[in-house]
């Protein structure tokens, strides 16, 4: 009778991509031979069928030329619309409630300038101060937009220790002189999942609006958007997703708002048996479709025709399922392998309050990552001292979060980061 195998070999890896009932997946992705991709969650990996489906759109354009909008297996017309009923079971939401246009950015600042209404003494913005840069960005020029002052009127919550959010802190801060509240779903350095719900229900007792940037949460985590009541949501589709660098965004609103002109109104606000009636006075799309603003980008979201084809296979529960044992064995690994050698993670343990990312801490972060890329793995560097690892759930194996701890461990036994500047790249 065999001995039961070591929960640290790569026999005990290999064992468990043998159980994974996603495996098959891995062969739909263009994976570099020798290289182990752990940053997905900055940019997903091009798959063969987000080829084809891209592939298609041109050949539509080739066939077609002008008919392509209305003609064709994909036209471009609705494809925006056609891709929100992809995109709605990764939220939990109705396909009216999403529509797949813009960017992150873009249409964050749609959003805000649709739901953000200063009056009186209600004014200000609740946000936090852990937030990905282009959120509050955005968030200052829309309050400068109403001829407010940002530093008055945006109210960062703290973090108390760098990485993390304490949700009663934000539920502390929803005062009544807050008109609207943006919050991650997932903290882009932590991976911290924020409660939708509890926010969302604290933030309505108040009278208070709310959305979510869920850019490191879709196609990773399942939501219940509609359920929980948010007002609004907006992410982007190249992360998870692996809609292609630059892949276009999409947006949710909430039922109960339809009928409200955006803020930003536009050409593809429009309803569209009125579009092209050309009439000056705009008759806003019924649903989620009023808060578009231009024309489909249609080659940058073909790539994402094939890609939700796959979630929709997969199940976005499932892939939450081995994401969550792919993280729980990475810091099993490091916390067992690494010992000693001055790593921290810096990221929930719990699955409830963890997204789909690991992210360590270490004084010699730049340099490490450096040495991971010369050793085959592509990590993701978070400044001033974090490592950002993302097995992803549709590509990624046990066996390779095995051999990225292996690598790790010789990278800081023989002191490899040393031949490395200490100094970041240009884009991390």
């Amino acid at each position: 009778m065999k001995g039961k195998i070591d929960q640290w070999s790569r026999e005990y890896a290999l064992q468990k991509d043998q159980m994974d009932n996603l495996s098959h997946f891995r062969q739909e992705f263009y994976i570099k031979e020798d290289v182990i991709y752990f940053d997905g969650n900055s940019l997903g990996l091009l798959s063969k069928r987000a080829e084809a489906a891209l592939h298609h759109l041109v050949e539509s354009w080739k066939r077609y030329g002008i008919d392509g909008w209305t003609t064709g297996e994909h036209p471009w017309f609705y494809l925006s619309e056609s891709l929100a009923r992809q995109t709605a079971p990764l939220i939990g939401a109705s396909p009216e409630e999403v529509v797949v246009s813009g960017s992150t950015t873009v249409n964050l600042h749609q959003l805000v300038s649709s739901f953000y209404h200063p009056q009186g003494d209600k004014t200000k913005i609740l946000a936090d101060e852990l937030n990905f840069p282009s959120d509050i960005y955005a968030l200052k020029s829309q309050i400068k937009q109403k001829n407010l002052i940002p530093d008055e009127e945006l109210v960062q919550v703290k973090s108390r220790d760098g990485n993390m959010l304490e949700e009663g802190d934000i539920i502390a801060r929803m005062t009544e002189d807050v008109a609207l509240i943006v919050l991650p779903s997932v903290l882009y350095r932590s991976g911290q999942i924020l409660d939708i719900e509890r926010l969302t229900a604290e933030a309505h007792k108040r009278g208070i609006l709310i959305g979510f940037d869920l850019c490191h949460s879709i196609g990773a985590v399942p939501h219940k958007l509609s359920e929980w009541n948010v007002d609004f949501a907006f992410w982007c589709t190249y992360k998870h997703l692996n809609g292609g660098p630059g892949s276009v965004g999409g947006l949710y609103v909430h039922r109960r708002h339809f009928g409200n002109e955006p803020g930003l109104a536009g050409w593809f606000s429009s309803d569209k048996n009125k579009q092209f009636d050309m009439e000056h006075e705009l008759t806003p799309a019924v649903d989620a479709g009023a808060y578009q603003i231009g024309t489909p980008h249609v080659l940058s979201m073909a790539p994402l025709i094939g890609s939700l084809e796959m979630f929709s296979e997969a199940g976005i529960d499932c892939i939450r399922e081995k994401s969550l044992q792919l993280t729980d064995y990475l810091l099993k690994l490091i916390s067992h392998e690494l010992e000693g050698y001055g790593f921290s993670a810096a990221n929930p343990a719990d699955h409830q309050a963890r997204g789909g990312h690991v992210f360590i801490e270490h004084k010699e972060a730049v340099r490490i990552c450096k040495a991971l890329k010369d050793a085959g793995v592509i990590p993701d560097f978070r400044a001033p001292r974090g490592i950002r690892l993302a097995p992803v759930a549709l590509y990624n194996t046990f066996e390779e979060v095995w051999l990225v701890v292996q690598k790790l461990k010789t990278i800081m036994e023989k002191e490899l980061y040393k031949q490395y500047e200490n100094k970041r790249g240009v884009v991390a």
